[in-house]
């Protein structure tokens, strides 16, 4: 009977523990992100103010955006370094458009994300057909895509004129921001194809296990080179908000921009082995780099502390992320 007792409180021990554990990882990534909130909030008067809070919503929309891209890249065990330079293209194209013509915003827009998506598709291409590594890959296509910007404008920026574009990154719908209601929608459906298509059930097969997927009948090169051009079409959407938003279109543009997207996606929880992470872990991570980045600013840390404190938190997810896959 003693030893049943015993048992039994072990078990049940274990059981607390996994319990624990379980809402840790569900929940622990929205604590730190309400902690984070409050303590900027003690410190610093400016944080918690309407102001404050919508441009923080305004600032992480871009890389929000191209968060969310990432996850699908990532989910399938992939990288993608070339998501600035796809930006800067898709910024340049658009650019060079409404300053023809400032009423074909629309236009403008379509063509900046339909040239990153071709990128994109190169990418994946190299990854699934030619078995490329996707760091090489996306390395080799980061060089070739800044080089096309510059080619495109020779070096210089193209000024933006045109007011429908520039309320792609600069307008208000009562008073939300634009980019924001962008960021909103475009992660609602994204999680409706993460969620509710076979697509998505096929991305999470091929990032858990590429073998047992092509072996169950899912075309995994097919899905490989869809998640790059899908995330080549968002990294393009981010492109023409930030022109949009500078009103002008940079060849240089989008520098680094990749660093926040990928630690977004992985203090998030989604895992660089791939087949497992979310959505919604890929928004809070995108919100808790927002609100960090703002508060130092408001505390006035310099610049380069700051890169510091992003690397440091990039390499404890990446480091709890393989501890997590060990056991």
């Amino acid at each position: 009977m003693l030893n049943e007792l015993l048992l039994g409180r072990k078990a049940g021990s274990r059981d607390g523990a996994g319990l624990s554990a379980g809402m840790m990882r569900k929940y622990g990534l929205i604590v730190i992100l309400l902690l984070a909130v409050i303590a900027l909030s003690i410190v610093s008067d400016a944080f918690l103010t309407v102001t404050n809070i919508m441009n923080v919503l305004r600032q992480v929309s871009i890389n929000g955006i191209l968060a969310i891209g990432m996850t699908f890249i990532i989910l399938t065990a992939g990288i993608d370094l070339s998501i600035g330079s796809m930006m800067a293209v898709s910024a340049v194209i658009a650019a060079s458009i409404v300053n023809v013509n400032p009423d074909l915003a629309v236009v403008a827009l379509l063509a900046g994300m339909l040239a990153s998506g071709v990128l994109g598709g190169v990418s994946g291409t190299m990854s699934a057909k030619l078995n490329v590594a996707p760091f090489v890959a996306t390395l080799a296509m980061m060089t070739i895509g800044r080089g096309i910007a510059l080619i495109y404008t020779n070096g210089r920026p193209i000024v933006i004129d045109s007011p429908s574009f520039k309320f792609l990154g600069q307008g208000y719908i009562g008073p939300v921001p634009f980019p924001v209601v962008l960021f909103v929608a475009v992660a609602v459906l994204m999680s409706i194809v993460l969620y509710k298509t076979k697509f998505g059930r096929y991305i999470y097969a091929v990032g858990g296990n590429e073998n047992a997927a092509h072996i169950s009948g899912i075309r995994v090169s097919r899905v490989k080179i869809w998640v790059y051009i899908i995330n080549g079409l968002l990294a393009g959407l981010a492109g023409a908000m930030l022109a949009s938003r500078i009103s002008s279109g940079q060849p240089n543009s989008g520098m680094g921009y990749e660093l926040d997207a990928i630690a977004a996606v992985v203090i998030g929880g989604t895992s660089l082995f791939g087949g497992r992470g979310s959505m919604l872990g890929t928004i809070v991570g995108v919100l808790i780099i927002g609100v960090i980045n703002n508060g130092l600013n408001l505390l006035d840390v310099s610049s380069y502390w700051q890169q510091i404190i992003k690397g440091v938190i990039i390499a404890g997810a990446v480091i709890l992320d393989q501890r997590a896959k060990g056991k």
